[in-house]
């Protein structure tokens, strides 16, 4: 079950892989059944919200746009 109290429809459940931990900004892989998704999110955020590899998290995604190019 994901979070409710958010209107994203995108929601995928998993575990942090790998930090890229930058002075400002830090890389946050998710390893999630749907394969990895990174987010860049503040360095600050990743420690406030206590993230290390093996956390739980769920990954929030809301585009205002997809690009599709042809394989």
């Amino acid at each position: 079950m994901g979070i409710q109290a958010i209107n994203v429809r995108n929601q995928f459940k998993g575990k942090v892989k790998a930090i890229i931990e930058g002075s400002v900004v830090s890389e946050v892989d998710v390893e999630t059944p749907a394969g990895i998704v990174t987010s860049v999110i503040t360095t600050r955020s990743v420690k406030d919200l206590g993230l290390e590899i093996g956390t739980e998290v769920v990954a929030l995604v809301k585009a205002t746009e997809v690009s599709i190019a042809k394989l």
